[in-house]
């Protein structure tokens, strides 16, 4: 990686263009294999019948909701982790990346001891009077998977770390062993063993298992630029606070986002058990096409991070500009694929016609707004965290999603009836709201004030 020259005439740029291949391809191919683990479980789950994919779609809703929690934190330890490396700050840099792990490892703990007590309060909170066999096959699949959000904080907290440093092909590593151990464990659990949900959750549980000790093994290494350092685990409460300072608020900000997803498939399950399972086909089939936005939306931490930390945001705004324009590309083609071979992945499910052919109609409305509007929604916002502007996508996310999401998703589900379709559309207009703030917001150019030494 290079630095910025002293020669004023002459800039080097932090990132060159195969330095921003060796940390986005990665991202990618590890977005891919994240959303995997999710569609390997409903479709082999979907063979139980459609209570056990209604069950195991209601619990992962609750789970993103809580894995983004995890995420937010994660995502405060590599913002000031990224920038402390632009101040070549190394020392303070693994000095955080302890504290990260420390606090994560804590939150997750609780929230998973909170999760396992009120699983039956909280799902009946959430989605209000469900049919037994649903109810029963989400509480199976929540206790499990809630021993898993440890290990899944702590692995999210090291992956994030190494996409500090750039390196992203190390938990793209640890991602492809996670991944073919959950696909080798649902065939053994599900089919061999017949344990049902039970089965995809305990393959999800062990595999999120060996991925944490191999990221946090790899992360001990004093070689590394950022490594942590486990005799000197405790409390510094400056740097927990920094950490905090971007976490809360994007923790904040992602838990109501996913907090309002529940609410609306709450909405969806007013209308039956064959809404709720095309909206989890739908789930899992329409995050493939927006995938290169979320590899992209790491990677901007760790790019416009250090440049912040330089205290170079012309390099911010060049950088901001070649991603966003490279995330509009790939996003794109990713979204036209989905849409295109719909016909031969639906088929991978084994739903009625009726599931099918709604959930083609969701995704349909999903990946085909997505190629206009997803980027400026979800990935620019990072280039503002990257830089202490936390407060602003929080407000601005918050009122969106309460205001069109949900407002919006209840007279169009609920008052007009039209069920999952109209929750979709209420979403898209929950997508132009953003837009509208993000890229003001950007264009202000008031996100700059925020970074302070």
């Amino acid at each position: 990686m290079s630095s910025v020259s002293s020669n004023p005439g002459r800039k080097t740029y932090l990132f060159t263009n195969q330095d921003l291949k060796r940390l986005i391809i990665p991202l990618i191919v590890e977005q891919i294999l994240a959303v995997t683990v999710g569609m390997v479980d409903t479709m082999m789950v979907s063979s139980v019948g459609e209570a056990a994919t209604s069950g195991v779609s209601l619990v992962d809703m609750i789970n993103t909701l809580l894995i983004n929690l995890f995420a937010a934190v994660s995502t405060g330890g590599a913002v000031i982790s990224s920038q402390f490396l632009g101040q070549k700050n190394r020392e303070k840099a693994c000095e955080a990346a302890n504290q990260l792990l420390v606090v994560t490892g804590l939150i997750a703990v609780g929230v998973m001891t909170l999760a396992i007590m009120f699983r039956r309060g909280l799902l009946g909170l959430l989605y209000g009077s469900i049919e037994a066999d649903v109810m029963k096959n989400a509480l199976i699949y929540l206790v499990i998977s809630a021993v898993s959000y440890p290990f899944l904080a702590v692995y999210n907290s090291c992956a994030a770390l190494f996409r500090s440093m750039g390196n992203s092909r190390i938990s793209m590593q640890a991602s492809i062993i996670m991944n073919v151990l959950n696909v080798v464990g649902d065939a053994v659990c599900i089919f061999g063993l017949h344990m049902g949900v039970a089965g995809a959750a305990a393959a999800s549980l062990i595999s999120r298992m060996t991925a944490c000790v191999i990221l946090t093994c790899r992360l001990r290494d004093k070689k590394l630029e950022i490594h942590i350092m486990p005799e000197h685990f405790g409390w510094n409460l400056p740097l927990v606070k920094k950490i905090l300072h971007i976490g809360i608020p994007s923790g904040i900000e992602n838990s109501v986002f996913q907090l309002g997803r529940v609410l609306v498939v709450g909405m969806i399950a007013l209308f039956g058990t064959t809404q709720i399972a095309a909206n989890a086909v739908a789930n899992n089939l329409d995050s493939l096409g927006v995938l290169p936005g979320q590899a992209m939306s790491l990677a901007i931490i760790t790019v416009i991070g250090q440049c912040v930390g330089a205290g170079d945001f012309k390099q911010a705004e060049y950088y901001t500009k070649k991603m966003m324009k490279l995330t509009y590309l790939i996003n794109g083609l990713c979204c036209t694929l989905v849409i295109v071979t719909m016909p031969l992945t639906l088929k991978l499910y084994g739903l009625s016609a009726e599931t099918l052919k709604l959930a083609a109609i969701l995704v349909m409305i999903h990946d085909g707004c997505a190629i206009l509007l997803w980027p400026s929604s979800f990935t620019l916002t990072n280039v503002l965290r990257a830089a202490n502007d936390v407060k602003f996508p929080m407000v601005a996310s918050i009122a969106s999603m309460v205001i069109m999401r949900l407002g919006g998703g209840y007279i169009l589900a609920v008052v007009l009836g039209y069920g999952a379709i109209g929750i979709w559309c209420a979403m898209v207009m929950d997508w132009i709201v953003r837009v509208l703030c993000f890229v003001s917001r950007y264009r202000s150019g008031k996100w700059k004030t925020f970074y302070s030494v």
